[in-house]
């Protein structure tokens, strides 16, 4: 099996060099690739409305929208009508604050993504949260990430970042298989021999073996990424047809 074609998209993240000289035109671009999805992190002093009709004119489709976490207490009702107009499904909290980053600090933020992904289910949304490697950290036997699983699946999904969730010691197809349904996006992001990342596709990470189990982890958008790439452009060839090629 292959991925879908209207399931692979490019996190913009991965793009913001290139974004910020000429955003309606890197969509066009991205667009004749092959992507057909995009999520959105950085506006770049464009408006909602303008970035969904740059998407519009180039024939992609925006799932969804990187908010901060303070973004919740300082203006959750806006950025939750951004995403709408962006034309997403999900709005997601990349991070937690470093000063959260303890088994304590994650029961704070669970709280708070619990009545965070109330108002977004009232909006017609859904809350995601972004993992990183850090995530993934043990204290007296307790998995910081794993306090979030236990907020309502109806409340809280996943976006959930291959590369760091195997940088930080996890399988995510063990999440898969034990969590079904709560990881509608991926970061789908390579690893290099020596750690660092790498275009989908020419890193060391076992993608087929991952995606055998997204179907029961929920997984509707498969969004490539790449943290630091040398070539934006060339990195966002070589990673869609990495991804294409995939077979699972």
């Amino acid at each position: 099996m292959n991925i879908p074609a209207d399931g692979i998209g490019m996190h913009l993240y991965t793009m913001r060099e290139v974004l910020a000289e000429d955003y309606p035109g890197t969509l066009k671009r991205l667009a004749g690739i092959g992507y057909r999805t995009i999520g959105v992190s950085g506006r770049f002093d464009h408006s909602a409305a303008e970035i969904r009709s740059f998407a519009d004119d180039a024939g992609l489709s925006i799932v969804l929208e990187h908010v901060g976490y303070n973004r919740m207490t300082d203006d959750w009702a806006g950025a939750l009508a951004d995403v709408k107009t962006l034309g997403g499904k999900w709005i997601v909290v990349p991070s937690v604050p470093a000063e959260l980053r303890s088994v304590e600090g994650f029961r704070t933020a669970a709280a708070a993504f619990t009545e965070a992904g109330k108002a977004a289910r009232d909006a017609g949304l859904k809350l995601l949260f972004h993992n990183h490697g850090h995530d993934f950290t043990e204290e007296d036997g307790q998995i910081r990430f794993d306090i979030l699983l236990e907020v309502d699946p109806e409340l809280l999904g996943f976006e959930f970042d291959l590369y760091w969730a195997v940088e930080g010691g996890q399988d995510p197809a063990k999440y898969f298989q034990e969590h079904p349904g709560r990881f509608p996006a991926l970061h789908v992001k390579d690893m290099a021999a020596d750690g660092s990342w790498e275009d989908v596709g020419a890193g060391k990470l076992d993608f087929g073996a991952m995606f055998q189990h997204a179907s029961k982890g929920g997984v509707e958008q498969w969004l490539v990424e790449h943290d630091k790439p040398g070539d934006a452009w060339k990195s966002a060839e070589r990673s869609y047809r990495g991804l294409t090629e995939i077979q699972y």
